[in-house]
C-alpha cells in the first residue's frame, strides 16, 4: 500500500506530505480545487506521461516521493535482480521532473520509465475518466480469471506455462539441427577438405615461420658469412703476421716481469685470460667459416614451406596459432554435422510428446476457465445491479487462438449496461460514471485474485446520485477491507465512509496554492455537511453528522 506522498513544486502545490490509511482515504474539496493534481502526481510517480508544464512556475524541477509497504507476499526478486535494497519492507519510489527529462528511483536506485511501469501492475489500479489499467487492458483478462480459480487450475496453468518454455526451446534447437543438416552433405566435404589441408601441413611449432624465415637468411649469405668469419679468424692466427703470435711476445715479456716483481702479476693473470678468450674465438671462427656451406636444397625447401604456411595464412588466420584455433573450430562444426541428424529424430520425438501433452492439457485449462467465465459473469452482474446498472450485462468472451504460454484461449471481458445494445469489449466502455461503477464491481468480485494491493477512483460518484451513491459507498467500505482505497469525491454518502479525509482547498493571495487538510472531528463535519447542502448550516451539519453516525 501507499504510506506516504511528498510532493514538491508541482502544478500549484508548493510542497505536501500526506499519510495514507491501510483503508478508504477520501479526497473532498471544491470543483477545481486541486484534487485531481495529487492523483496525478502518484500516477506521474508511477510513470506516468507528463511534461514540463507540470513543474511549478518559477521552479526548475518538480520532485514526487512515494513510501510503499510492499505485501507478505510480494514477490521482491523483481527488485533484488536489478540490484534494489529492501528494507523493512519497504521501497522509496521517486521521480524527478526536470524540463528536458525525468528521473526514477527505487530506494535511491536509478530505473528506467518501463521498469516503473512494469512493477505498477503490482502495486496500484487508477480509474480516472480516462484511465482504467489493469482491468481494462485485454492482456490481463486471462491473468485475473485464472488468478480468481482454484489452485488446482493456477498449478494446471503454471505447467503449462513451464512445458510451453520447454517446447519453445526445442522447436529453436530444431530448427539448428535441420538447419545444419539440410547442408551436412556439402558443408562436410569441405569441411573435410579443409582440415585435411591443415592437418598435412603437420604444423607443430607456432613460431616454425620466423624460424624458417631466418634460416633462409643465413643460408641465402653463405659465401658472405665464410668470407668474414675466416677473414676475421686470418687476422688472430693466420699464417703470416697475426695478433695472437704478437700477443704471445707480450705474454712472454709479462711473464718474466712477473718472475722479478710480483706487483705484476695480476697484470699476467689478466692478460692470460684476455689471451685465451682470443685464442678459443679464432678457433670458433675457423670452426664457422669451415662449417658454412651453399646448401640449395635446404633452400628450395624453405621455400616452400614458408610458401604453404602464407597460402594457409591467407585462408585461415593470419598466425600459425590463428591457423590451428580455426582447426579446432573446424572439428567442432564436423563433430556437430555428424550429431545433428541424431539430434533432429531425437528432438522431433520430444516436441511431438510435449505438443500432445500440451494440446491436452490446454483442453483441460480451457474446460475449467469456460466453467469460470459462467460464475463470474453471473456473479460480476449481480454487482452491477447492487451499484444501480441493473439492466447491465457482464460476460466473458473465451475464443480459441494460436497458442501461447497460457493455452491457447484469448479472453476477453464485455460488458452491455442498455438491455437495447449487445455486450462490447470493457476497453470500448464509454461512459465516465458508468466505468466507475464497473470497475467498482469487477474490483469487488476479484478482490482476492489479483496482487495490486492500492486502488484509486477520481470521481467515481460522476453521474450518479441517492440511491447509486449508497450503493457505491457501501461497495467501496467493503472492497477497502482487503484494498488500500484513494478516492476523490463529491458524495458526502461516500465521503462518510472514509477511514482518513483529506480536504483539498486552492488559496489564492499573490500566487496561486494548493494546500491539503488531514482532518477530523468537528473540521470532518463541516466538509460534509458542506459536500451535502453546499454550505454549512444546523441542518446539513446535522445531515453529516447522522452519516458519520455522532
Amino acid at each position: 500500500m501507499i504510506k506516504s506522498v511528498s510532493v514538491k513544486n508541482y502544478i500549484l502545490i508548493d510542497e505536501i506530505t500526506l499519510e495514507f490509511d491501510k483503508g478508504f482515504n477520501v479526497f473532498t474539496g471544491e470543483t477545481g480545487a486541486g484534487k485531481s493534481i495529487i492523483i496525478g502526481a502518484i500516477d506521474a510517480a508511477f510513470g506516468a506521461k507528463v511534461n514540463k508544464e507540470v513543474i511549478k512556475t518559477g521552479s526548475d524541477r518538480a520532485y514526487i516521493e512515494l513510501v510503499i509497504e510492499l505485501k507478505p507476499d510480494f514477490n521482491k526478486k523483481i527488485l533484488t535482480d536489478n540490484g534494489i535494497e529492501i528494507i523493512d519492507n519497504e521501497i522509496i519510489i521517486s521521480r524527478e521532473i526536470l524540463a528536458s527529462s525525468s528521473r526514477f528511483r527505487i530506494n535511491g536506485v536509478l530505473v528506467t520509465q518501463d521498469f516503473i511501469r512494469e512493477i505498477r501492475e503490482k502495486f496500484l489500479d487508477i480509474h480516472t475518466q480516462h484511465q482504467s489499467y489493469n482491468y481494462l487492458q485485454t492482456k490481463n483478462h486471462i491473468i485475473l480469471l485464472d488468478n480468481f480459480a482454484l489452485k488446482a487450475h493456477r498449478d494446471n496453468v503454471n505447467t503449462f506455462g513451464e512445458k510451453y518454455s520447454k517446447l519453445l526451446s526445442i522447436k529453436k534447437q530444431l530448427e539448428n539441427a535441420r538447419s545444419i543438416v539440410e547442408n551436412s552433405n556439402q558443408q562436410e566435404e569441405f569441411l573435410k577438405f579443409q582440415l585435411k589441408e591443415i592437418e598435412d601441413a603437420q604444423i607443430e611449432d607456432e613460431e616454425e615461420c620466423e624460424k624458417l624465415e631466418k634460416e633462409l637468411e643465413v643460408l641465402s649469405n653463405v659465401e658472405k658469412l665464410k668470407e668474414l668469419s675466416f677473414s676475421s679468424y686470418s687476422v688472430l692466427n693466420g699464417e703470416n703476421e697475426n695478433i695472437l703470435s704478437a700477443l704471445g711476445s707480450v705474454k712472454s715479456n709479462l711473464s718474466k716481469l712477473s718472475a722479478t716483481d710480483e706487483e705484476i702479476k695480476p697484470i699476467e693473470e689478466d692478460f692470460i685470460n684476455a689471451y685465451e678468450t682470443l685464442k678459443d674465438i679464432s678457433s670458433q671462427l675457423r670452426n664457422y667459416s669451415e662449417s658454412k656451406e651453399n646448401d640449395n636444397e635446404r633452400m628450395d625447401y624453405i621455400g616452400e614451406r614458408l610458401s604453404l604456411l602464407e597460402k594457409l595464412k591467407r585462408k585461415y588466420g593470419g598466425s600459425l596459432k590463428e591457423i590451428l584455433n580455426t582447426y579446432e573450430k573446424l572439428s567442432e562444426e564436423l563433430n556437430n554435422i555428424e550429431f545433428s541428424q541424431d539430434d533432429v529424430i531425437r528432438l522431433e520425438k520430444e516436441e511431438k510428446e510435449l505438443e500432445i501433452n500440451l494440446n491436452e492439457l490446454s483442453d483441460i485449462i480451457s474446460k475449467a476457465r469456460i466453467e469460470l467465465a459462467r460464475v463470474l459473469s453471473k456473479a460480476v452482474t449481480e454487482e452491477l445491479e447492487k451499484l444501480e446498472l441493473p439492466k447491465s450485462r457482464f460476460e466473458i468472451s473465451i475464443q480459441e487462438c494460436q497458442m501461447n504460454e497460457r493455452g491457447k484461449d484469448k479472453v476477453e471481458f464485455l460488458i452491455s449496461t442498455n438491455v437495447s445494445e449487445d455486450v462490447k469489449p470493457l476497453a470500448k466502455t464509454a461512459s465516465g460514471g458508468e466505468i466507475s461503477r464497473i470497475m467498482l464491481a469487477i474490483k469487488t468480485i476479484f478482490a482476492q485474485a489479483d496482487d495490486t494491493n492500492t486502488v484509486i477512483f477520481d470521481e467515481i460518484d460522476t453521474g450518479i446520485s441517492g440511491k447509486a451513491s449508497q450503493s457505491v459507498a457501501d461497495a467501496i467500505a467493503d472492497l477497502s477491507k482487503t484494498h488500500q482505497i484513494i478516492l476523490i469525491t463529491h458524495q458526502p454518502i461516500i465521503a462518510a465512509k472514509a477511514d482518513k479525509h483529506y480536504y483539498v482547498k486552492k488559496e489564492q493571495t499573490d500566487v496561486t496554492k494548493v494546500k491539503v487538510y488531514n482532518l477530523e472531528a468537528e473540521n470532518r463535519i463541516k466538509a460534509i455537511a458542506l459536500l451535502a447542502a453546499g454550505e454549512i448550516n444546523s441542518e446539513s451539519e446535522n445531515f453529516a453528522k447522522n452519516l458519520l453516525g455522532v
